[in-house]
């Protein structure tokens, strides 16, 4: 049956389509069988599943009508069949291979009584979509022989996308069109595409916006401005946001020709939202003046006849996009027969294929896993360390797909990645501002640097015993501080997790901006790991580390930026140049000067978020200094941390990944967010499943001075709203991450995820707190697995919720945990701070000592806490850990408070890194004064 949710083409109300009845809209109106549907705005993000459920539950229901059951009642009984059909009316003309008139022509069957030929014509539809392929000619054959062509393999298995043209055209032109596509087509072609039509830069929009297999656009210059499709508000809305967003931009385009700004504004609007899209213009009349004008924004301006050179040109770009060099070496050495007189016993499997006892290893990897394996950088495979060939090439190709100026692999994760980039970007004494509660690989890196860390305080989540994220006003407030004390020029760096790893996700292009008020001169490190997949949709995009980079750079060049600088400096100071009070410059809203430097860096742990080895992550970087004063020091860093035997399937996997995203990944995005919005609502809806848990939303996880006013969950309400919150609020949430509260189940997190989800069920999750679990949905998830863990859901809260009836009502479970504070960061010890004043202090000093046997002692939990209580101030000799999440809890030189020891003594976490239970903490013998 289709979901309501997912309804966001359906139409509003039936209408006809104006004007352009016979145009490349194809709409038609209502048959006379169908019924008013209701008006529910669902999320573009939905439509594959929409389309793909509303052909399936035809298939099923006319089956029942080609198999003899009463056609009257069924017509007359299950709407269900009235609604797919409007809702696919308007949905195929966003697709290629059927169209409108198709699903005109199955009503039109349907009407007549002739369910067996509109079974066949709706079959062949499901076969599409279940193999995306589908036999040429239509079959007219008995049901037995119908299903099994509807599941057989289809006998060109190219990869197949398709072809957006916005152009005002008739059903001959498009049939035409469609014909000369087919008769260009040659066996040699690697890819088979197919046309999709639309008359009008409303119906473009909706299009890119709803149909992930497009991956090129040809606009021809007579399409209209808006549509004739009775589409939901949600749709229409998202439209006009995406359009509105490159208005400006389209306004003050070189030409004053109306027609060619209204060109210029499409393809502006349609790269803005999928930037993989190749856009070509196809014109007739003064084609070589368009050229002019508008090569800055189209590949290639085309004659519109010149059907083969588009032709060549869409294969061959795609062609680019599929191009993988590093893994395409790998696989012609794996084919080559070599000699090997070199490192790796394991190389051409020559140590294990002639084993006795170790075969078992090929027969569980497979013979290819160890023909690539090699310590040889050449014949194609180049050097990590200094590439030059196809290593080089594949991180260019990841750059292009980023947004980044270069993109480097890392073969050790992203904990080696944020040291290489702490490494060339700051020296000893260096203030770095980072978050306090970042992975640890940062403050390792802190320490290995030598510079001085100053810790932003993210806001406590108490309830949940996790942090969110850190307010921009301590940000600045911070950077003011240092100016004030005189200090400013030693702050070097700010480093921020974007996204965290509960999901809390910054406005990076506010952040930065901000920032470069007050320092124009800032280096900013973004820690992506858990927001790879964000660079692919239209949405999450824009808070991405190079996506801000790019757009605050261009912002930056505008003469209205410059004019609103300017305005704003008079207000922020007085007559002789003095700045005003904090307060003031912490209530507007910061305008950077247009001299300021963009200096990005972003760490992503590709292998989280999307296909690549376990450690396979990149480096990406925007850096308008990097050939002038970043580039020798990073590559002296790159250095230090990367290995000289760098895996190479780990290489081949980022290489691949970074393919698939370009080809598919925003149909993997849209459908990884549509998931977990479906998780997210089946808990909220199910009546035990919301007995026993809760979904944590915006509402829960940002404080309402950090958010708008917004729905709890935006994603849920549509796109258009979920828009709004991602261009508007300080923080939003990731929604692809749903945080479940389990109060009610009576166990802490850990015990939930080990003994229940993963030893009886064999669900995986990577972090709890004390009274929640995180659900981390992925590119890979699929709705087979969401049911499947709704399903455990019930089970386990059926289990909880017959234990807690059992027990003597004086012995029944509170339904809230109580949990200590968070505890902030205390404060580097005299002998390690740097001064009375502002937070930053000498942790590599401290870790040094620490690591001297003769400087510390370890002392257990009730003498600590005893020692505090008596006034002392102990200070950890080391770094205190617990995993997951990664942050520390302490690092050297802090001084230990109560907070700390009441927030560690709770802790459900069985990992801690730098705690010993037996022996206790590691503390300094003497507070260095």
């Amino acid at each position: 049956m289709i979901s309501n949710g997912a309804d966001h083409l359906v139409p509003q109300k039936p209408q006809d389509s104006g004007p352009h009845a016979t145009s490349g809209s194809e709409a038609l109106s209502p048959a006379p069988w169908s019924a008013a549907l209701e008006r529910d705005p669902g999320m573009p993000a939905s439509t594959w599943r929409l389309r793909s459920d509303a052909w399936e539950y035809l298939r099923f229901a006319v089956k029942r009508l080609a198999l003899g059951s009463d056609a009257v009642e069924v017509l007359a009984s299950d709407s269900e069949i009235h609604r797919s059909l409007r809702a696919l009316e308007t949905i195929e003309m966003y697709w290629a291979g059927f169209g409108q008139r198709y699903v005109r022509d199955i009503g039109d069957l349907l009407e007549a009584g002739d369910y067996r030929t509109a079974l066949d014509r709706i079959g062949r539809v499901v076969h599409r979509l279940r193999g995306d392929t589908v036999p040429d000619e239509p079959r007219d054959e008995h049901l037995e022989e119908q299903e099994r062509t509807e599941l057989s393999a289809d006998p060109d298995p190219r990869p197949r996308f398709e072809v957006l043209v916005i152009d005002e055209t008739t059903a001959a032109d498009r049939d035409t069109m469609r014909a000369d596509g087919l008769r260009l087509r040659a066996p040699a072609d690697a890819f088979i595409y197919e046309f999709v039509v639309v008359p009008s830069a409303d119906d473009a929009v909706a299009a890119v916006l709803t149909n992930p297999n497009i991956l090129a656009c040809v606009v021809r210059p007579g399409f209209s401005d808006h549509t004739h499709q009775p589409l939901s508000r949600d749709l229409r809305e998202s439209i006009h946001l995406a359009r509105a967003q490159v208005a400006e931009g389209s306004a003050s385009a070189r030409s004053s020709l109306a027609s060619v700004q209204r060109v210029l504004g499409l393809a502006d609007t349609l790269a803005a939202i999928r930037p993989e899209l190749d856009l070509y213009l196809m014109a007739g009349a003064h084609i070589e003046d368009l050229a002019g004008a508008l090569t800055r924004r189209f590949r290639r301006v085309f004659w519109r006849e010149d059907q083969l050179e588009l032709h060549l040109s869409l294969l061959r770009r795609v062609s680019h996009l599929y191009d993988t060099p590093f893994f395409t070496a790998i696989q012609g050495h794996a084919r080559r027969p070599v000699g090997v007189f070199h490192a790796l016993p394991v190389a051409r499997g020559g140590s294990v294929v002639s084993s006795k006892w170790i075969r078992d290893l090929v027969d569980f990897y497979g013979l290819n896993l160890l023909l690539a394996e090699t310590s040889a950088t050449s014949g194609g495979l180049d050097s990590l360390l200094a590439p030059t060939g196809t290593i080089k090439k594949a991180q260019d190709l990841a750059a292009r797909a980023f947004g980044a100026k270069h993109t480097f692999f890392v073969t050790n994760g992203t904990s080696t990645a944020n040291k290489i980039v702490h490494q060339a970007l700051v020296a000893p004494d260096d203030v770095v501002m980072v978050d306090r509660n970042c992975h640890k690989s940062h403050h390792h890196a802190v320490m290995l640097t030598g510079a001085r860390p100053a810790y932003l305080e993210a806001y406590p989540l108490n309830d949940f015993a996790f942090y969110g994220a850190v307010p921009l006003d301590r940000i600045k407030q911070m950077l003011l501080d240092y100016r004030a004390a005189g200090r400013l020029d030693e702050v070097r760096m700010v480093t921020l997790t974007n996204c965290t790893f509960d999901g809390i996700v910054y406005d990076p292009e506010r952040v930065m901006a901000e920032c470069l008020a007050i320092k124009p001169d800032l280096v900013f490190l973004w820690d992506e790991a858990w927001f790879a997949f964000a660079a692919f949709h239209p949405v999450t995009r824009r808070r991405t580390a190079m996506a801000a980079a790019k757009n605050l750079e261009q912002r930056l060049k505008t003469p209205a930026h410059a004019a609103a600088h300017h305005a704003q400096q008079e207000r922020l100071h007085d007559a002789d140049g003095n700045p005003a009070a904090d307060a003031v410059w912490l209530e507007e809203r910061l305008i950077p000067s247009p001299d300021a430097r963009i200096r990005v860096y972003a760490t992503h742990s590709t292998h989280k978020t999307l296909t690549a080895l376990r450690q396979g992550s990149m480096i990406h970087v925007y850096d308008q200094e990097w050939r002038r004063e970043a580039e020798e020091p990073f590559h002296e860093a790159y250095m230090t941390h990367t290995s000289t035997s760098p895996n190479y399937q780990i290489l081949s996997s980022l290489d691949i990944g970074r393919r698939q995203v370009e080809l598919e990944g925003f149909e993997l995005v849209q459908r990884q967010l549509d998931l977990a919005a479906s998780l997210a609502q089946a808990i909220a809806r199910h009546p035990l499943l919301r007995r026993t848990f809760r979904v944590l939303t915006a509402h829960d996880l940002i404080p309402a001075d950090h958010r708008g006013v917004g729905r709890p969950m935006p994603l849920r309400h549509g796109l258009a709203t979920m828009w709004k919150a991602w261009a508007q609020d300080e923080f939003v949430v990731d929604p692809s991450r749903i945080t479940i509260e389990i109060s009610r189940t009576g166990v802490d997190g850990d015990t939930f995820k080990h003994e229940h989800l993963m030893d009886r069920y064999g669900i995986q999750v990577n972090k709890t707190s004390g009274n929640t679990v995180l659900f981390m949905t992925n590119i890979g998830t699929s709705r087979s697995a969401i049911a499947y863990l709704i399903e455990v859901l019930v089970k386990l809260a059926e289990r909880f919720e017959d234990e807690q009836s059992q027990r003597h009502p004086e012995d029944r479970l509170p339904l809230e945990a109580p949990m200590p504070p968070l505890p902030d960061f205390s404060a580097f010890s005299p002998g390690y701070a740097t001064d009375d004043v502002l937070p930053d202090g000498d942790m590599r000093t401290a870790f040094f000592h620490g690591q001297q046997r003769k400087n510390i002692e370890h002392v257990l939990p009730e003498e600590l806490r005893a020692r505090v209580a008596a006034g002392e101030q102990p200070v950890s000799a080391g770094f205190v850990t617990p995993y997951p999440p990664g942050f520390p809890v302490l690092v050297p030189g802090q001084v230990i408070t109560s907070g700390v020891l009441d927030f560690m003594a709770v802790l459900s976490t069985r990992e801690i890194h730098g705690y010993d239970p037996r022996r206790g903490y590691r503390i300094f013998t003497e507070t260095r004064s």
